[in-house]
């Protein structure tokens, strides 16, 4: 149970997420969070929050939930979501995401100009993007529209950002920004026996205090386990399918050394993992990091 292995929750949660950025009682901490990552770029000074929850044109249309969506008090909107696990078309669902703030923005009748107000799409990710159009040194990453000639931005209302928490590396000694605070917090929040003197900065003391899971009434904290035992779940379906088909794969690659020499039966072992990560979904170019075999190989199995 959460209530005896730690103090604090897990900002990767549902629940904890939504507790510390989603609820109004605590939008300063979004908003000094969205600060950090903008670095001075954008000043947001204060934001309201909007139903999560929205539908396509019919009842038949694919609907999205949005982990946090506001409104800066300049029209600005944000959807701000945590991203545990890689899929497929997640680039695609980045861009759905989008489409439902810009849409309700259209007003009925004639005289609307469609000037539009601008649109964020925030995505932490606790895992590694493997996007080939961003920089492999960099943990956050910022797309718009751009011409492909000039490099220079096409349409400046449109911000997707990326940020591979999972890549951040940091320990408490090397924090020198608030963003490397928040950074950490967000990935070792729950791994806290207390609060680390580099986190004493006066933002932090509310979510040190909404943090603590020994304040909760009975029903946040059967909210939070159930949370916690979905993220949980999550992670290690995605552990145990990397061992499971690490191991099988080995496992007859082996068998078949022996008979046909080690050699053949290792390159053998590396095509059987990643028929098995194939099968289970992985994608191509994760199969091909950790196999080493080309990507086109690997797409003909």
């Amino acid at each position: 149970m959460a209530t005896k292995e730690e103090r604090y929750i897990s900002l990767l949660t549902d629940f904890g997420f939504k507790r510390i950025f989603g609820t109004a009682p605590n939008k300063e901490l979004l908003i000094n969070f969205l600060n950090c990552l903008f670095a001075g770029a954008q000043v947001v000074k204060d934001v309201k929050y909007l139903n999560t929850e929205h539908f396509g044109e019919s009842s038949s249309a694919r609907k999205a939930i949005f982990d946090v969506y506001c409104e800066s008090e300049d029209g600005e909107k944000f959807i701000v979501e945590m991203q545990n696990a890689y899929q497929d078309f997640f680039k695609d669902r980045s861009l759905f995401y989008s489409t439902f703030p810009i849409r309700e923005q259209a007003k009925k009748g004639s005289d609307w100009d469609f000037n539009l107000s601008r649109v964020y799409t925030i995505a932490l990710l606790n895992f590694h993007m493997k996007e080939e159009s961003f920089d492999e040194e960099q943990i956050t990453h910022t797309v718009k529209l751009c011409d492909i000639d000039t490099h220079k931005v096409f349409y400046r209302k449109l911000d997707f950002i990326y940020v591979e928490i999972a890549k951040f590396q940091k320990t408490e000694d090397e924090l020198e920004t608030l963003y490397d605070k928040w950074l950490y917090v967000l990935k070792n929040l729950y791994k806290l026996e207390q609060r680390p003197k580099a986190l004493r900065d006066k933002v932090f003391d509310r979510l040190f205090k909404e943090a603590e899971i020994a304040t909760f009434t009975p029903e946040e904290l059967r909210a939070y386990e159930d949370s916690l035992k979905a993220y949980r779940d999550i992670k290690n379906s995605i552990d145990s399918a990397k061992r499971e088909g690490l191991a099988e794969g080995l496992a007859e690659g082996l068998e078949k050394g022996l008979a046909e020499g080690l050699e053949k039966g290792l390159a053998e072992g590396r095509r059987e993992i990643a028929r098995k990560m194939k099968t289970k979904g992985f994608p191509v170019s994760e199969i091909s990091e950790m196999t080493g075999l080309h990507e086109e190989e690997i797409r003909s199995l």
